[in-house]
């Protein structure tokens, strides 16, 4: 590539050949005050104006057709040989070009092309001689309210120029206007008070992202008015990117929901929320470019049972979504079964196993926790050996769920991946019986994890819970999923408003059950089941008869005729705590058999008091940040250590132990694998009409008939046309995390020796000293700066850099800055008191 050789401000540059002249300045660090540029955007100079736009419901037409943007004209330089200012964004280099970014004149011509901008934005704040640290809570009567600042003042980027260039005393004072503060749309706030017409949201929708949904139009002052291009954004074809909101230099558009430090962690709630992090706009996009065996890659390096997770994870990401606010949040889940089922082994291609280390794991239970903690520390290289005590590993993937929503083809399959990594599963062996604690460290584990889950149904006592025909929730499900030749009879109530509640109604229908009631003690609105499932026992004609609680089992003769129920008007006290309250009314339901479905617990005989190891509410203690319990080397996670998740909490659980336990090992903890090597998105995502009203896909089901039949799966999955489709749907929001930025202007601090200080006047004025970290140790005022700096220089101030104002009213300013630093601070520079001359 041709390399040009240029001069900026005495300092020779090298830049490829077509570059800029700002380009070049930014490279090297030198800056240039800008408002209309951006490093990912076009020039705003010869931008084409729309014939319309629209501000809510003002409709506002372009007064001057033929006019084209301008810019902001404030990044203007001088260039030897030239006899007027440039504009720095829009100029190429040449060799040998001597270009000066900085002098009177400079500053002069940028102070006055900021008075057209300022004009139209409120900026007292920026005139403010106390503007450095203020709330904006505090103003003196004199600003009023409407005049104040945006809520982005103290970090935002027109604040910033203006402080770098300086105001020009013949700025205008701002005359409020009466423009529309658009807030009933997804996700951001436009206020076009705010606005200074840059057109950096224009080119960022138009050809950043090639979806032009705004536009840009001159009014009759010759002033740029920006808004929608149809009267709404959604018909504008706006999809919610929210880039034009990245690229706001102002408080014209901002976000409804992204704190300030939490960028990353709002913008894309989605991967925030999901236990695991699972990059989901990443694999979203890849199955909308039809690369199905690349999306599950990106899911694996984050979870080894994907295919599983794609059937019955509880899908919180999609809780938060923020396709949601638009119309409806994408199915994440189903794409991600979509990813899963499609898989042709590229994940295996990338994936390694360590070297032996010589360290071996024992852990305790195949469920999904015990499952991912074995997986990635065998990826480690330690031996890992799997005790489970039923005949076969899944744990509640297998005898909890029903194979309608969890195949067991599909859950062999993946626990197969996890065990030919070379982990030894050892199965119908119990710990507490078989073995304990104190023999797996005798024999030379290193370290134990415990993941033995939930796995014994909750009791209450009421009158006929000992009958023979009442059943409970899990041991029904654990007979079903052994095969057994379970048959229920004909009308069945169900006890509980859970998700297990939900697969015992559902199973027991495929059991020979005609008639299943589900009666619980929550409200409708309350119930712990999700919607979804919910909804799914509905249509398979399961009666639901929420806040009734069971108060007897009716019988005759031993066998159940009905359950008599109390109504429970309040579940929780005012604390949280279960506390069930029930008013007079009584209820009574026939039926034949009573199955209780109210809750899990961990049977933890295996401790035999072992007091090394805590228990609080049938838990197991154990430190959050390691997983440890206080038993050393001895870990616990899933079910059995927090309150009952689902298993992607499980999946985390075990992601968090194996890293802990890697650690311990000698390793540096690094679970996290590449097994699909990504680029940086596209910025790019195209026109689509109607995009915003796009409906979420909803895959299909095999029909009532066929279910009650046996226990093929009720969900076929996504179809090849579907499933692109709904992963079109993605807003994509985590591309604005590629975006770059505007470097800050530098801040006017000068190193503090004797060569700098004989160059500052000898003029009335205030200066600061700092440290070597930049913390204020002194403010003052003085008749002479250059004077009094070269004395403090002279009795060795500890101060490293310093800046200084001119002006006479140097008392007055003193005073001023000092009251700034009391309002952020809290004390005087350096913990001295407030009267100022203590601090010389």
């Amino acid at each position: 590539m041709k390399e040009v050789t240029l001069t900026i401000n005495a300092q020779e540059i090298v830049v490829p050949d077509g570059a800029t002249i700002l380009e070049a300045a930014q490279g090297a660090g030198i800056y240039i005050p800008t408002l209309c540029y951006h490093p990912d955007l076009p020039i705003a100079k010869g931008i084409e104006a729309a014939r319309v736009i629209y501000q809510g419901d003002r409709k506002v037409e372009n007064a001057m057709p033929d006019e084209a943007g301008k810019g902001c004209g404030l990044c203007v330089v001088e260039v030897e040989g030239e006899a007027e200012l440039i504009s720095s964004c829009g100029t190429e280099v040449t060799d040998g070009m001597v270009v000066v970014t900085e002098n009177d004149r400079i500053t002069a011509r940028r102070q006055k092309n900021l008075i057209p901008i300022l004009s139209r934005h409120p900026h007292a704040c920026l005139t403010c001689a106390q503007q450095e640290g203020c709330s904006r809570s505090q103003c003196s009567s004199n600003v009023p309210e409407n005049e104040r600042c945006c809520t982005q003042f103290g970090h935002c980027e027109l604040q910033n120029v203006a402080n770098y260039i300086g105001i020009s005393p013949s700025t205008p004072k701002w005359i409020p206007t009466d423009l529309p503060v658009i807030d009933d749309h997804a996700l951001f706030v436009r206020d076009y008070n705010l606005c200074i017409g840059c057109t950096r949201c224009i080119r960022a929708c138009r050809d950043l992202r090639g979806i032009e949904a705004i536009g840009f139009v001159f009014d009759e002052k010759g002033q740029v008015r920006i808004g929608a291009l149809e009267s709404s954004l959604k018909d504008s074809g706006c999809k919610f990117c929210t880039a034009c909101v990245e690229v706001c230099p102002t408080g014209a558009l901002m976000d409804k929901s992204v704190r300030p430090g939490k960028k990353e962690e709002d913008l894309v709630p989605c991967k925030e929320a999901c236990p695991a992090h699972i990059d989901i706009p990443g694999y979203l996009r890849l199955i909308a470019e039809g690369r199905r065996d690349e999306a599950n890659a990106v899911i694996r390096e984050k979870a080894p049972l994907p295919g599983i997770l794609g059937r019955v994870c509880i899908h919180p990401c999609e809780d938060v979504c923020r396709r949601g606010e638009v119309n409806e949040p994408v199915s994440i889940c189903a794409l991600k079964r979509y990813a899963a089922d499609g898989e042709e082994g590229l994940w295996k291609k990338q994936s390694t196993i360590g070297e032996d280390t010589g360290k071996k794991v024992a852990i305790i239970g195949a469920g999904p926790a015990g499952l991912t903690a074995a997986f990635y520390l065998r990826k480690k290289g330690h031996t890992v050996t799997l005790f489970e005590a039923r005949e076969e590993a899944g744990g509640m993937m297998r005898y909890g769920i029903p194979a309608y929503r969890l195949p067991r083809d599909i859950l062999d399959k993946e626990i197969e991946d996890i065990l030919n990594t070379g982990i030894e599963l050892r199965t119908g062996e119990f710990l507490g019986k078989d073995f304990n604690l104190y023999r797996l460290k005798s024999v030379g584990f290193d370290a134990v994890f415990l993941g033995v889950g939930l796995q014994s149904s909750r009791r209450i006592s009421i009158e006929g819970a000992d009958l023979p025909d009442v059943l409970w929730g899990l041991d029904f499900l654990g007979e079903v999923a052994e095969g057994k030749d379970v048959r229920l009879k004909d009308r069945v109530i169900v006890i509980g408003g859970g998700n297990v509640a939900v697969d015992v109604a559902l199973t027991a229908l495929r059991c020979g059950a005609k008639d299943i009631i589900m009666a619980c003690l929550e409200g409708r609105d309350e119930m712990p089941a999700h919607e979804w499932e919910i909804e799914g026992a509905l249509v398979e004609g399961v009666r639901l008869m929420p806040s009734w609680g069971p108060r007897k089992i009716l019988s005759e003769d031993g066998r159940i005729k009905g359950l008599e129920l109390a109504r429970c008007v309040e579940v929780f006290d005012e604390k949280g705590d279960f506390c069930p309250i029930f008013d007079d009314s009584k209820e009574t339901i026939a039926g034949d058999q009573v199955i209780m479905a109210i809750g899990q617990a961990s049977d933890l005989s295996f401790l035999e008091d072992d007091r090394r190891i805590s228990v609080e509410k049938g838990l197991i203690v154990v430190d959050q940040e390691t997983l440890e319990t206080k038993m050393e080397g001895v870990y616990a996670g899933g079910d059995v250590a927090a309150m009952p998740g689902a298993i992607i909490h499980a999946i985390a659980a075990g992601r968090k132990a194996a890293s802990s336990i890697d650690k311990t090992l000698g390793g540096i903890g690094e679970i996290d694998e590449v097994l699909f090597e990504k680029v940086a998105p596209s910025q790019r995502l195209g026109r689509d009409e109607g995009f915003a009203n796009w409906p979420r896909e909803k895959a299909p089901e095999i029909d009532l008939t066929s279910r009650r039949e046996g226990f093929r799966e009720v969900s076929l999955g996504l179809a090849d046309d579907q499933a692109l489709q709904e992963a079109r749907r993605c807003l994509q929001c985590d591309l604005r995390l590629y975006l770059g930025s505007n470097p800050a202007p530098p801040k006017k601090i000068l190193v503090f020796n004797e060569e700098i200080i004989v160059q500052v006047p000898e003029a009335e004025g205030v200066y600061q000293l700092y440290d070597e970290d930049e913390n204020v140790l002194a403010i003052k005022g003085t008749p002479d700066l250059r004077k009094d700096l070269l004395e403090d220089l002279e009795k060795g101030s500890a101060a490293a850099w310093f800046n200084f104002e001119e002006d006479k009213m140097y008392s007055q300013r003193e005073s001023e800055l000092t009251q700034q630093y009391l309002q952020k601070h809290g004390e005087m520079p350096g913990g001295r008191d407030s009267d100022l001359d203590d601090l010389f």
